[in-house]
C-alpha cells in the first residue's frame, strides 16, 4: 500500500520532499499536486518506472504523450534541440505556470524516448512539483489522473486520490485539493505556435 504524505505548498517541509525523492529513485511512482490538476510521475531517468506508468494508462510507450516536468529552464538543453529567441522568450513569460510547450527533443533523451521527436515539457507554479524535481536533480516523467466520471474529469479530492491509487503507486501527496483544469498545451515546433489544448493558461503568453 502506497504512503500517504502531507506537504504544504508554501515551503515545503525538506524531509517529506526528500521522502518522497527517495520513493522516486529507487523506482517508485507517486501521485503529487501541480498548479494544474493531480499528475502521476517517476523519475524520468528509470525506464522501468517509466514503463510501469504506460502500463497504468494502457498506452504504448512510444506513442505516449507524457511531459516533463522540470524545475526551471535549465534542464532544457539537456532534452531538447536549440530553440529561437522568440520560443524562449514564449517561455520565460508563461513559465512557471498551468502550460506544456511541445519542443523538438534532442539526441541525449533518455533511452525509452530516443524515437521520439518531440517532448512536453512543463515547469509547474507549484513549489511541491518543482522542489521534488530540484532535490532529485532531474525531470519527473508525468501524466494527468484523469477521472472515470465524465463530469469530473479529473479527481481534486486528494483524500480520493489516495483510496483509489493506493495499491498501483508508491506515495500519494497530499498538497490540498487539486484543480480540475488540465494545462494549456501549446506545440512551439511549427513556425507558428499551434494551441493543441485550451486548458487552465492564458493565450496571452503568446
Amino acid at each position: 500500500m502506497a504512503q500517504f504524505v502531507k506537504i504544504y505548498d508554501e515551503n515545503p517541509n525538506p524531509k517529506e520532499i526528500d521522502k518522497v525523492v527517495k520513493v522516486l529513485q529507487n523506482g517508485g511512482l507517486i501521485i503529487y499536486p501541480t498548479d494544474t490538476v493531480y499528475g502521476l510521475g517517476c523519475d524520468i531517468t528509470n525506464t522501468k518506472a517509466v514503463e510501469k506508468i504506460a502500463k497504468i494508462k494502457g498506452v504504448k510507450l512510444e506513442k505516449s504523450n507524457f511531459s516533463f516536468i522540470c524545475n526551471d529552464l535549465s534542464h532544457l538543453s539537456d532534452y531538447v534541440k536549440q530553440i529561437d529567441t522568440r520560443t524562449y522568450k514564449i517561455l520565460k513569460r508563461a513559465l512557471p505556470g498551468p502550460y506544456t510547450f511541445v519542443l523538438p527533443g534532442s539526441n541525449s533523451l533518455p533511452k525509452v524516448y530516443k524515437k521520439r521527436k518531440t517532448v512536453g515539457i512543463r515547469v509547474p507554479d507549484n513549489d511541491i512539483a518543482r522542489e521534488i524535481v530540484r532535490v532529485l536533480g532531474n525531470p519527473v516523467v508525468s501524466t494527468s489522473i484523469h477521472d472515470e466520471d465524465e463530469i469530473i474529469e479529473y479527481t481534486t479530492d486528494p483524500e480520493l486520490i489516495f483510496e483509489k491509487w493506493q495499491n498501483l503507486v508508491d506515495l500519494v501527496i497530499d498538497g490540498g485539493y487539486g484543480d480540475n483544469h488540465a494545462s494549456t498545451v501549446i506545440d512551439l515546433t511549427q513556425d507558428e505556435p499551434q494551441i493543441l489544448r485550451e486548458g487552465k493558461g492564458s493565450l496571452d503568453i503568446l
